[in-house]
């Protein structure tokens, strides 16, 4: 398998310090992953090569404005750690993206993402048809939460995926893993950075 640059989109999920760095609201639940499946030095790895190449780089962060009217009174599962530990908050140091990845002139930062699937709310899909990009290249957090979704959709609305398993990084190693397993094959090209990097 190859890979065509010109029409080759990489997603890069929530790459935020809160996620990412020491002191983020939520580093320390995904760091055993991180570490376990070094996401963040093959993430770089992997943007660093495709730009080189002429791939496009698209950053999804997720944002609030300061106490999250965006979001329903009650918000439940993922969406109520959030709130309840004040994660992603606009204006801060927890949501920025992490220095290791700073957007580069000529990176896409796609705006308005509130939810776990990237596509529910925001213009990603027009943005990557208007590019006449065919395959999207996942990774981020957390696996089986916003990959996951994300990576749903992109396979429903006929794009080639392509999900990084070294790439991404959940709660848990078995949630994780689980995901990898039995859900990324059904919806996606699984394979690793080094994978990737060898059909560039």
């Amino acid at each position: 398998m190859t890979i065509e640059p010109e029409t080759t989109a990489i997603v890069l999920i929530e790459y935020q310090n809160d996620f990412t760095s020491p002191g983020g609201v939520l580093h320390e639940a995904v760091a055993p992953v991180m570490e376990q499946t070094s996401m963040l030095e093959n993430t770089v790895n992997v943007v660093d090569a495709l730009r080189k190449a002429g791939a496009t780089i698209m950053h999804a962060p997720i944002t609030f404005a300061p106490g999250y009217n965006e979001l329903s009174d009650h918000p439940y599962g993922i969406l109520k750690g959030v709130v309840d530990g004040n994660a992603f908050v606009k204006g801060q140091w927890g949501s920025e993206i992490v220095d290791a990845l700073t957007p580069h002139d000529g990176d896409i930062i796609i705006e308005g993402k509130r939810g776990l699937d990237t596509f529910a709310s925001t213009n990603i899909d027009f943005i990557l048809r208007s590019k006449g990009i065919k395959t999207v290249v996942l990774g981020g957090f957390l696996t089986n939460c916003c990959v996951e979704s994300t990576m749903r959709t992109a396979y429903e609305n006929g794009y080639d995926v392509i999900t990084l398993t070294d790439c991404a990084a959940g709660v848990s190693a078995e949630e994780h893993d689980n995901a990898i397993k039995f859900d990324f094959p059904m919806f996606s090209k699984p394979m690793t950075s080094l994978d990737l990097l060898a059909t560039v």
